[in-house]
């Protein structure tokens, strides 16, 4: 039995890494660290956290690839904050 989906197959094959990656099946939240309502020590530490998980995972390059060319504007994404995202961004295209 084939089971379709809402999706159209190319755009299904570009994502195939995600399936890959340590922060599948993970919270959101964990890698969504700029909530002004937590003091900065709790953003820092999250922040860190979600870095050190992506620095072991398997498909960091593709995740930042894929960030940077959407391009992603908010949360951790291939171990870069948006902020970092923006900065390589203009050095890549200054």
């Amino acid at each position: 039995m084939r089971t379709l989906s809402a999706f159209p197959a190319p755009a299904l094959r570009s994502y195939d890494w995600q399936q890959q990656g340590l922060c599948r099946g993970l919270s959101s939240e964990s890698f969504f660290t700029e909530d002004r309502e937590q003091g900065q020590q709790r953003r820092s530490s999250r922040t860190r956290e979600a870095k050190e998980m992506c620095a072991r995972c398997p498909v960091m390059a593709l995740c930042l690839t894929h960030a940077l060319a959407i391009p992603e504007t908010y949360g951790i994404w291939g171990g870069t904050t948006a902020a970092e995202r923006t900065h390589l961004s203009l050095r890549a295209t200054g």
